[in-house]
């Protein structure tokens, strides 16, 4: 069989093919190479690439507004799919028909451009040697994304995307279906490292794992032992989706395996350089372990007028070598009469037809890699067009000789071609050669008789941004048996709400336990969350602890037995104090009511009505203006009730020295002095509230408590030590005066009531100094009615021991409400002294 097909043209265009498998036999170089081979296997789904090559080639020639004034010409040539014959080939297009002389060419037709070869290790090869002699290299199915470097290989070209745009939207599959745990399969050469480095890379972003990653031998070496050890570790596998990339040929090993050890199961996700149907017809392989696999595939439109040449087509039109006469014999299982593959085989015609062999033989629809390779003589016929047409302008000739036009002027017009071809579909190139698309996302369903039937269900598009847009429609997909709806892969199941992941020591992030949240945090709705959140202070987590809900606020409120009790005892002392200022004030004149400073006693009566009074911002729920006036308020009015009772104390010892005539003493006795003692201590009072509100002044807080659910509604104090301040001052003058009125209770006077205020001086620093431990031990409301309690209790004991007895005489012994029978009194007092 001859290893190259020619038509002459005025310009010519080469080809490289992949249609065959042969062994290729070293050479001895005792002799020139020969350009027949033997021992060439055919692909026959392939071979339609050849036909799209000449169908194209024919209706350019045949557009004279196209190409007006020439004619394309074809040479092609075989790879048959090995890397060392790349160069015997591509050496044969620039040398002429049947020669292989470097640097020399033996036609006087020029080479303008290449399309080929379909693999990415071949394209290289061949790009390395075209760029030589900067001819243009069109790839229809090399999608390495090494290609894209123009510094490598600047005359490159392909009529498919990147692969890097690839690799990006498997990730966006394994997201779209939540695919977390994957098995990676891929050749083991450069290619297929640098796939499983971008993979690896991409798949980091979105934290998933691989679980295993096997590598298959460049050459196809069905070794038992291998196969035996990779179908072992094929079934032991846990992750159901495993992503499969590689060269066609260098994967017919995998097929082995599969059919070896029956593995199922599966979704296999298969990139466009895997079509795993192409050696199907060859050997019949059990394709039912595809079933419902997901593939990526150049997108293709089909060509007009494609199927109705193939439908006319027959090898006795074409005299020369076309490799028509091999395939037509494979497919038809007949023999010509120089070329015969089974002597029981009938004689070939030439009128069978190609619509009536089944598909898994030869498949009437266009290809992809055939629409690429009608893509790619396109663009370069438009970039003849656009030379010829510039070159006539430029010279104003009718004609151009044709020895003006030259390969390398080609390449600043590829890069800027963008036309539409005969599909109506835009074709055009990047900045790196690659075509501006993107792929189609094919599901694989295997019929009953092993056939393969491709779905389109999505496509993955490359934005202008740079971005990409995956579109999948789900319900279109047939997913394998095995999976009655869409397939799980993960190492260890979701963690639900309520539950966080961890990943014990020396695991991949994928395979964790799931932890419930402690006490006070959630995970939401979430799924695999990697910590719990805290709830907000006033909420609380729900038994499932997947939400937090609203903790019951406790405060003492109006609305509730206690704040009611303590609201009512405040208003009932508050209206007893109004009741017995008023009697004071009706008899103000009387001795009684002026003995020992009446302005003291109507000064008294005043704070502790405030006193009772100030509880009540202890009730309700804690504002930023309640907390500041609450201690500070109650702080100042108690610090001037005690201080009135110092001063009358005071007062009384006072007159007591100043008995006895000329005695300086007397001189202090007024109203000047206890007024003054009243307004001094107030005011040291004042200056501490001062500092304490501009330091660390009282707010509202949240506090928890005890009880699951509930929070107090608190006056967080600020300062501590500026709150006992407070109170302690307030104590301080309460021993004062204790003491002060201690040691005068027994002194003559008119009516001397200091041991009155001695008694109720001592059940006020009782109540005090049980308030101290009892409000450290209580929280919430407690503290705050205990607060109260001690507020009204000091305040009544006040009121009932100082003033009750001056209300016992003026309203029910008036009589002794009199100057005679008080100075009466005082006398007998003092001569018991």
């Amino acid at each position: 069989m001859q290893n190259e097909y020619y038509e002459d043209g005025d310009l010519i265009i080469g080809g490289i093919m992949s249609n065959f498998l042969a062994e290729i036999r070293p050479n001895s170089f005792e002799q020139a190479p020969s350009p027949y081979l033997v021992d060439a296997w055919l692909f026959p789904k392939s071979f339609q690439f050849i036909l799209a090559f000449l169908f194209t080639i024919q209706e350019i020639n045949k557009d004279r507004r196209l190409l007006p004034n020439f004619t394309l010409g074809i040479h092609l040539c075989q790879d048959f799919l090995y890397a060392n014959n790349i160069y015997l080939s591509t050496i044969r297009l620039t040398s002429g028909q049947r020669k292989m002389i470097p640097n020399y060419n033996c036609r006087r037709r020029p080479l303008m451009a290449v399309t080929g070869g379909r693999r990415s290790d071949l394209s290289i090869n061949i790009a390395d040697f075209l760029g030589i002699y900067k001819i243009p290299q069109i790839s229809y199915g090399s999608s390495d994304s090494i290609l894209s470097d123009k510094s490598q290989f600047p005359f490159f070209y392909r009529t498919v995307p990147s692969e890097s745009l690839q690799f990006i939207g498997v990730s966006h599959l394994f997201a779209h279906f939540g695919w977390k745990w994957v098995s990676l399969i891929s050749s083991d050469n450069t290619n297929g490292r640098n796939f499983l480095q971008t993979i690896t890379h991409e798949m980091s972003k979105i934290c998933y794992c691989i679980e295993f990653v096997a590598l298959l031998p460049v050459l196809v070496q069905l070794d038992p032992e291998s196969i035996n050890g990779l179908g072992m570790k094929l079934l032991k596998l846990t992750s159901k989706v495993m992503l499969v990339h590689g060269e066609t040929d260098q994967l017919i090993q995998l097929h082995a395996i599969l059919q070896e050890y029956q593995i199922s199961g599966k979704v296999w996700i298969i990139t466009a350089m895997w079509d795993f149907t192409s050696h199907f017809s060859r050997k019949p392989w059990n394709l039912t372990a595809f079933q419902g696999a997901l593939s990526f595939a150049e997108h293709k439109h089909e060509i007009p007028g494609f199927q109705d040449f193939l439908k006319r087509l027959n090898p006795n039109k074409y005299t020369k070598e076309l490799y028509l006469k091999p395939f037509w014999a494979q497919v038809f299982k007949c023999s010509w009469q120089d070329y015969i593959l089974d002597e029981a085989w009938n004689n070939c015609t030439g009128n069978e037809k190609l619509e009536d062999l089944n598909t898994d033989l030869f498949d009437m629809n266009t290809s992809r890699h055939s629409y690429s390779i009608s893509n790619a003589i396109y663009a370069i016929a438009h970039v003849l067009h656009e030379l010829y047409h510039f070159q006539s302008t430029k010279r104003k000739a009718a004609r151009v000789e044709l020895c003006d036009i030259h390969a390398w002027q080609l390449h600043s017009l590829l890069r800027k071609v963008r036309f539409n071809n005969t599909a109506g579909e835009e074709v055009s190139f990047d900045g790196n050669g690659d075509l501006h698309g993107g792929y189609d996302i094919l599901n694989w369903a295997v019929l009953p008789n092993n056939t393969p039937l491709p779905t389109q269900v999505g496509c993955l598009k490359a934005q202008i941004s740079g971005s990409q847009a995956i579109v999948i429609k789900d319900e279109a997909i047939v997913w394998n048996t095995r999976f009655n709806q869409i397939p799980t892969s993960v190492c260890s199941e979701s963690c639900h709400p309520g539950f966080r992941r961890m990943v014990p020591v020396g695991k991949l992030s994928c395979c964790f336990d799931c932890v419930q949240c402690m006490e006070g945090a959630i995970s939401s709705q979430k799924v695999d969350m990697d910590y719990c959140e805290e709830c907000p202070q006033e909420q609380y987590p729900n038994d499932q602890r997947d939400k937090c809900i609203p903790k019951v606020i406790l405060f003492l409120s109006y609305e509730e037995p206690l704040g009611i009790i303590m609201a009512s005892s405040a208003g009932f002392l508050s209206l007893i104090t109004v009741v017995v200022l008023g009697i004071f004030i009706e008899h103000r004149n009387t001795p009684i009511v002026k003995a020992n400073n009446r302005d003291l006693t109507f000064l008294l009566l005043f704070s502790l009505l405030l006193c009772f009074l100030c509880s009540l911002l202890f009730i309700e729920k804690p504002r930023k203006m309640t907390c500041l006036l609450r201690q500070t308020s109650f702080g100042i009015i108690f610090t001037v009730a005690v201080s009135s009772l110092l001063a009358k104390t005071i007062t009384v010892v006072l007159a007591f020295l100043a008995r006895n005539p000329g005695n300086r003493i007397h001189k202090w006795i007024g109203k000047r002095l206890t007024m003054s003692l009243v307004i001094f201590c107030s005011l040291i009072q004042v200056g501490i509230c001062a500092a304490w509100l501009g330091t660390s002044p009282p707010f509202p807080d949240m506090e928890k408590t005890s009880e699951h659910g509930q929070i107090n509604l608190v006056c967080n104090e600020g300062s501590v030590a500026l709150f006992y301040t407070v109170l302690g001052y307030i104590g301080f003058l309460a021993m004062v005066s204790f003491t002060v009125a201690f040691l005068a209770r027994k002194l003559p006077d008119a009516f001397n009531e200091t041991k009155f205020i001695t008694f109720s001086m001592l059940v006020f620093c009782c109540v005090w100094l049980s308030f101290v431990p009892a409000y450290l031990s209580n929280s919430g409301k407690s503290m705050v009615a205990v607060e109260i309690f001690s507020i009204l209790a000091s305040s009544t004991a006040l009121l009932g021991l100082i003033f009750s007895p001056k209300c016992y005489i003026i309203v029910l012994r008036p009589q002794t409400n009199s100057k005679v029978h008080l100075l009466r009194n005082a006398s007998a007092r003092a001569k018991q002294l």
